[in-house]
């Protein structure tokens, strides 16, 4: 029997096909948390948010509205921000993705986002209603609409999903395989607790030699720096970074011969404000593309995927 969910969050899926069907499903739950004093937050394509804008009229004003191109960049980004904005205070957040064009690592990690959504903001006071177009969503992510939501809204309301699984038990496609070997070239640097400023600076000069953008060598090196030095405090006290770069990316596997994988969703829920720990995975998360990790063979391998280029360099 499924346990009852103790938490304040209500995280529903909304499939839809028509622009009718969206209106309907829309329309009177943002009126009435408007009417319930809630903030509301829209996140679409800018012609959803001209059709919801037109459809409100003057109740349009009291709404927030990003763009998804933006706002969906950087799932981790994501997350932080979504944390930011229920923080203390009743919400409605209507989300909506643009599917189209995207890889298939990014399509996973917000399969996994959206899933972790129900750990991290168990307590908000909030309700998360996530949009999926039928007409232009993938399979692979219509297969998980219902995995991830613990609700699914439809024209006779609200349903509990029967397929719902814990963010912590998601299994997606690779996550039981070994990471592949290092592309070819790569570089292997071992440290220590005496040898952690040696790490940075052999981190900052591959970088800078692999053609980095100099505004991100820093979030790179630190997101290194932290994991290493968590290897160091808690692990076996030494480890390994290999680093290499694969198309535009530069990868970095640090390697700790004697860490675990003692946390199911580690660095994705917010460490507590006074917390003295747990900041590591959190912030490297957001300061990287793309953060994996693999407990093989009793050795725990932490990748860190950061490209070449800033956003919108060309």
């Amino acid at each position: 029997m499924r346990r009852e969910r103790a938490q304040s969050l209500k995280h529903v899926a909304v499939p839809y096909d028509s622009d009718r069907a969206f209106l309907d499903l829309v329309v009177p739950r943002v009126r009435t948390a408007l009417d319930e004093d809630r903030r509301v937050l829209v996140v679409n394509r800018p012609d959803r948010l001209a059709l919801l804008s037109e459809a409100l009229d003057g109740d349009a004003r009291r709404i927030d509205s990003r763009l998804s191109s933006s706002w969906y960049g950087h799932p981790h980004r994501m997350l932080a921000a979504y944390h930011e904005y229920t923080r203390g205070r009743p919400t409605l957040v209507i989300g909506e993705p643009v599917w189209t064009d995207l890889s298939e690592p990014r399509i996973q990690d917000l399969i996994r986002y959206d899933s972790v959504v129900n750990a991290a903001l168990a307590a908000a006071p909030s309700v998360m209603m996530c949009l999926y177009d039928l007409r232009h969503v993938p399979e692979p992510v219509r297969e998980f609409t219902s995995v991830v939501h613990p609700l699914v809204l439809g024209a006779g309301g609200e349903t509990a999903s029967g397929r719902f699984v814990e963010p912590h038990e998601l299994v997606l496609d690779g996550d039981d395989a070994p990471f592949p070997e290092p592309g070819p070239g790569a570089c292997l640097v071992r440290f220590t607790a005496r040898e952690l400023k040696r790490l940075r600076q052999s981190v900052g000069d591959y970088a800078r030699a692999a053609g980095m953008d100099r505004n991100l060598i820093s979030s790179l090196v630190l997101s290194v720096s932290e994991i290493a030095a968590n290897s160091v405090e808690h692990g076996a006290g030494f480890g390994t970074i290999t680093m290499w770069v694969e198309e535009r990316d530069l990868v970095c596997e640090i390697a700790d011969p004697g860490g675990t994988l003692d946390d199911p969703l580690p660095g994705y829920i917010p460490p507590e404000p006074e917390a003295p720990r747990g900041y590591g995975l959190w912030i490297s998360r957001q300061l990287c593309d793309r953060v994996q990790m693999r407990d093989e063979g009793g050795v725990l391998r932490v990748r860190l995927r950061l490209s070449l280029d800033s956003p919108g360099s060309s």
